[in-house]
């Protein structure tokens, strides 16, 4: 009875049928497009993701000198008057010290090769930053007046006593002092080193037959002030306060924001001058993935605990976190849109509803004469919008798949660049990371230059020229079973929804004013 009187009032009412349940359809149908093509969107960016492997160098290892362990460099030649060490009046004073830093601490190659090994490290490298100090001038005659006090040769480092103020001024007025930072640079594993986002501005970049040589290349900025091109000389020290000519191969220029250092010579030789045999004080290092640099992190600290680990977490949360933004921004963006259209298709199925039982007064109140109580006659009200709800659904699970059929068909490619490219300065030409490299970590590049890189031979980096530049990836809006099983439900909720509230209305009726409108 109850299937028969519900069929046969659908088919009487065929056109609001109809009406309802395509509301309901189109509600469903976007809830099912715009699920497929966030979908799509995450998916694709996440096959982009997989494929941009660590940008450059991802972290940079550093250890920090204990107490007393460095001595600031100073320009002098320090001596006291009176005595056999005080150079004479006339004197020329040329001397070029080649050191250490302040704040960085020498680190082992051993330490290279354990971050070299860990499972996240892709590659490893080491860079030693160093600090030229040049004092040049000649010895004056001074009068110091007696007092026995020291002369003071220092330039910064201390020295004279309470000799004659304007002697000590006059001294130093005869000197020149400068300084300039060198940085080693580890040929075999430049893609990693201090010159991997470098640009040529003239010249060449090195190659592994210069690691011993005596060339150099020069920041741009620092080439300018000092009138250097390519083909100049430059000369550095070393640990004696000797110095020895370098010929300028090339001109660098880097950002502002990386630091730039003012001279760059191969780690072997620099390794050489300042007597650091296979020391080096900084690691850089590039991860497997950029969502693995934490992870990194967190390895290389285990392992080396009294080292400084800087990544570059920031950087690549802002690359994938701008990746992340758009798709939470398209989940977003989507969900209020279906959720407002279905609220939409739920008010417009309660109303026509509850307009529909208005129009049935008599019936009902026909029915309640002959004895139905309210509860069936709620539950018959239910059972026909459940029915269109069913239908709508169905209906709409059909206009979702053809919504997302449309949506990958009209949709562009999405194309990503495949990891960095290394700038033109990189030793040995620009490199692209990320690009074949199958080894699962422990990587780090052949061994050699002094003890600054790290061993394996994992194939991180490729020849840029030879590597893919870009990852073209389809957007592909996906639709899964449970989304078209959330989708029925949510059109079964649709007709309940609307069911309570024209039930409501007909349970409300009473039986003399539905007989009152029989005439």
């Amino acid at each position: 009875m109850f299937f028969t009187y519900m069929g046969r009032e659908l088919r009487r009412r065929m056109r609001q049928a109809v009406f309802i349940a395509l509301g309901l359809a189109l509600g469903i149908g976007l809830v099912i497009t715009v699920t497929a093509a966030a979908s799509g969107v995450k998916n694709a960016q996440g096959t982009v993701l997989k494929a941009l492997y660590g940008v450059g160098t991802d972290a940079t290892v550093t250890k920090t000198p204990t107490a007393g362990s460095v001595t600031p460099g100073s320009f002098g030649f320090g001596f006291r008057t009176g005595t056999t060490k005080r150079p004479a009046a006339g004197t020329k004073i040329n001397t070029s010290t080649l050191g250490g830093t302040a704040t960085l601490a020498s680190i082992g190659a051993s330490s290279v090769t354990t971050v070299a090994g860990l499972h996240d490290v892709a590659a490893a490298a080491g860079g030693l930053t160093l600090n030229d100090r040049t004092l040049s001038g000649t010895v004056p005659a001074i009068n110091f007046n007696g007092g026995g006090a020291g002369a003071g040769g220092g330039f910064g480092g201390g020295g004279g006593g309470s000799s004659s103020g304007s002697g000590s001024q006059n001294f130093r007025a005869n000197f020149t002092t400068n300084s300039f930072t060198v940085n080693g640079v580890d040929l075999t594993a430049g893609e990693l080193g201090p010159l991997s986002s470098g640009k040529l501005s003239s010249g060449r970049t090195f190659t592994t037959a210069d690691a011993s040589s005596d060339v150099a290349m020069i920041d741009s900025n620092y080439a300018a002030q000092n009138k250097l091109g390519v083909g100049s000389t430059i000369a550095i020290g070393n640990s004696s306060g000797t110095a020895t000519d370098f010929k300028v191969i090339g001109i660098v220029g880097e950002s502002a924001g990386d630091n730039p250092s003012d001279v760059y010579i191969p780690l072997a030789v620099a390794q050489k001058l300042a007597n650091m045999k296979n020391d080096v004080n900084t690691i850089y290092v590039a991860a497997s993935s950029s969502s693995a640099i934490s992870t990194v992190s967190g390895e290389i600290s285990k392992a080396l605990p009294s080292y400084t680990v800087t990544t570059s977490a920031d950087l690549a949360n802002e690359v994938t976190g701008s990746l992340s933004n758009a798709s939470s921004l398209a989940n977003n963006l989507g969900r209020w849109l279906a959720i407002a259209v279905l609220v939409a298709a739920f008010l417009l199925a309660s109303l026509l509803t509850m307009a529909a039982v208005s129009r049935r007064v008599r019936e009902f109140g026909t029915l309640k004469a002959l004895g139905w109580k309210s509860r069936r006659i709620v539950g018959q009200v239910m059972g026909e919008a459940v029915a269109i709800g069913i239908v709508g659904g169905v209906i709409g699970v059909g206009l979702g798949l053809a919504g997302a059929e449309l949506v990958t068909k009209l949709s562009r490619p999405l194309t990503a660049t495949v990891g960095q490219t290394t700038g033109s300065a990189t030793p040995g030409g620009a490199r692209q990371f990320g690009v074949g490299g199958t080894g699962t970590g422990g990587g780090g590049f052949p061994g050699g230059g002094g003890g600054g890189g790290g061993g394996g031979g994992f194939a991180a980096f490729r020849d840029a020229s030879n590597a893919a530049r870009t990852v073209t990836v389809h957007l592909a809006a996906s639709v899964s079973t449970g989304v078209i099983v959330l989708a029925v439900l949510l059109a079964v909720a649709g007709g309940i929804v609307a069911g309570i509230f024209g039930g409501w209305r007909a349970a409300r009726l009473r039986p003399v004013d539905a007989l009152s409108r029989v005439a």
